[in-house]
């Protein structure tokens, strides 16, 4: 079941300028999901939990009054740190409407909380667990910022921390009425055994209104959960009223199309799967799919 939900999972909503995390480096809006072996780049589902990071801070023994001792650092001061920050970023890789919302802050402050993002924006693809850990830091120092708490949820969400993720990013939506963060947080609901609340964001008023790329991620979560319960049909149906046929080769045509694809084959309407397996794969010039791989084991299968 978790295979067949990564099989639908959304990309992160990035590129539009409110994100600290993927805004910092421009985030691919059409990330391509984990399927059939194709597995991503980010390998959320299988990274670790938790900051295993180990130091110490220097700290003043009073008892003996003159001599300083390096003293273990807890879990709360490790996570405050946050992973070491390389020299060259400098927090002025964000965004400039990410940058402007950091200006309430004092201007050392401000400073630390930009490169601990635009950190995390750089790491979430190679290396999600820690540019979680760069948000935490930033989250540490700025929790009342609606943009710092939906970093924190897309790369817990990118590292497979699902209720962190969803935790984190009601909060920024309550703080700033977002509703790009919906097929996210659905999705988030399918991870954690929950379909039935993936269904019902699907169903959120502003979803009719979502740009194309958008309305098109929420339908695959929607046919995945779907499929969570067993719905076949009805999973096919909520694909079948997207559109398959649009003429953009974009990413997010190309993943409804192999979505469409295999849940026909889960079917057991291979041939029609076939057909679909065959359109994706004419339409996938970045190769995001396993689309000719998948068309290929079925040929061999139907003889």
């Amino acid at each position: 079941m978790a295979e067949e939900r990564r099989n639908q999972r959304p990309s992160r909503p990035g590129g539009s300028g409110r994100s600290g995390a993927p805004a910092s480096r421009g985030a691919k809006p059409g990330r391509a999901p984990e399927r059939g072996g194709r597995a991503s780049s980010s390998g959320r589902p299988e990274r670790g939990r938790g900051d295993q990071r180990s130091g110490g801070y220097q700290g003043r023994d009073d008892r003996r009054g003159a001599r300083d001792e390096r003293v273990p650092r807890t879990t709360d001061q490790a996570k405050y740190d946050g992973p070491e920050l390389p020299e060259e970023i400098t927090g002025k890789e964000l965004d400039r409407s990410v940058i402007a919302q950091l200006k309430g802050l004092p201007e050392k402050l401000a400073a630390r909380v930009a490169r601990h993002l635009a950190a995390a924006g750089m790491l979430i693809d190679e290396d999600p667990e820690t540019a979680y850990q760069h948000t935490l830091a930033a989250r540490a120092r700025a929790s009342r910022l609606a943009v710092v708490r939906e970093a924190v949820g897309e790369t817990a969400y990118a590292a497979g921390h699902y209720a962190e993720a969803l935790s984190e990013l009601r909060a920024a939506k309550r703080m700033n009425g977002a509703t790009a963060y919906l097929p996210i947080m659905a999705d988030c609901h399918r991870a954690l055994g929950q379909p039935e609340q993936a269904l019902k964001l699907a169903k959120s008023p502003s979803v009719p209104n979502f740009a194309p790329e958008a309305k098109a991620e929420m339908t695959l979560v929607e046919a995945g959960a779907r499929r969570d319960m067993g719905q076949l049909d009805a999973a096919l149906r909520t694909l079948e009223l997207a559109p398959l046929t649009s003429k953009s080769r974009s990413a997010w045509v190309v993943r409804l199309r192999y979505a469409y694809a295999d849940t026909l084959e889960a079917a057991g309407r291979e041939s029609d799967a076939l057909a679909w397996f065959h359109r994706t794969h004419a339409i996938d010039s970045d190769e995001i799919t396993d689309a000719a791989e998948r068309a290929e084991l079925l040929e061999k299968r139907m003889g």
